[in-house]
C-alpha cells in the first residue's frame, strides 16, 4: 500500500511516503511556527524522492492532536484537501499514539506512555501497550497522569516519551525507560495508519482544552 502521511500538530513538521514496509521518502524538521508555509513544499519534495505520482497513493494519514490549535488545523486542512482531490481514504492518528509507537521501537518495550507539557501544570498523556491504546489521550495534572498510567500499565518496563517525560520519570522509579522522542513523526503516523481500516468519515481535530482565544460576544 502506498501511503502519504504528514504531521504539523506540535513542534515539528514531517512527511513520510511508504510502500508497505519500504520507506520511499521521509522529511522531519523541528519548528515552532511556519508549518503552513513549509508543509506543501515538503510534500512535493517527498513525493518527488519517492518517485510516485499523487494518483498512485492508496491512502493518506494525518495527526489529529492533541497539539497546538493552529498546528493541528494546518495538517488536517491540507490532507482533507488531498482527500477530496484524490478520492482516497484519510486516516487520523493521535500525536500521542504516534510518539508511543516510536518510543516502543526505540526502547524495545511492549508499552509506552507519552506525556506532553500542556502548560498550566497540566500534561496531555496516553498509554499504549502491545499495540493497544490503554489510556486514550487525556489531560490532567502531572501527578494525576502518572498515577493513572501506573494503575493501568501491565508491563514492568515502560518507555517514556514527549516533552514532560523528563519531569515524570522520577515518579516511575526504576520502571521507566527514557527515550529521545519529543514530537510526532509522520513515519510512525504512516506505519500505524497502514493497519487501520479505511475510515468512512473525515478525521476531526482532537482538542483536549478549549482554545485561549475567544470570539467577541
Amino acid at each position: 500500500m502506498n501511503i502519504l502521511a504528514v504531521d504539523t500538530a506540535l513542534g515539528a513538521c514531517s512527511v513520510a511516503v511508504l510502500s508497505g514496509d519500504r520507506i520511499l521518502a521521509h522529511r522531519f524538521e523541528l519548528m515552532d511556527r511556519g508549518h503552513a508555509e513549509r508543509l506543501a513544499p515538503m510534500v512535493e519534495e517527498a513525493m518527488g524522492e519517492a518517485g510516485l505520482s499523487f494518483s498512485a497513493l492508496e491512502r493518506l494519514a494525518v495527526t489529529t492532536g492533541p497539539g497546538t490549535f493552529t498546528g493541528q488545523r494546518v495538517g488536517l486542512a491540507f490532507m482533507r484537501g488531498l482527500r477530496v482531490a484524490l478520492k482516497k481514504p484519510l486516516v487520523g492518528i493521535t500525536t500521542l499514539e504516534a510518539m508511543c509507537a516510536a518510543a516502543m521501537a526505540q526502547a524495545q518495550t511492549q508499552s509506552a506512555a507519552a506525556l506532553h507539557d500542556a502548560k498550566r501544570g497540566e500534561v496531555y498523556f496516553a498509554l499504549v501497550d502491545s499495540g493497544n491504546v490503554v489510556i486514550e489521550p487525556s489531560i490532567a495534572l502531572l501527578d494525576d497522569a502518572v498515577a493513572a498510567i501506573k494503575a493501568r500499565c501491565p508491563q514492568a518496563l515502560l518507555a517514556l516519551c514527549d516533552t514532560a517525560a523528563q519531569a515524570a520519570a522520577p515518579r516511575f522509579g526504576g520502571d521507566a525507560k527514557m527515550t529521545a522522542i519529543r514530537f510526532p513523526d509522520a513515519l510512525w503516523v504512516a506505519r500505524l495508519a497502514q493497519s487501520r481500516p479505511a475510515p468512512q468519515d473525515v478525521p476531526k481535530p482532537l482538542y483536549l482544552r478549549a482554545p485561549d482565544a475567544k470570539l467577541p460576544a
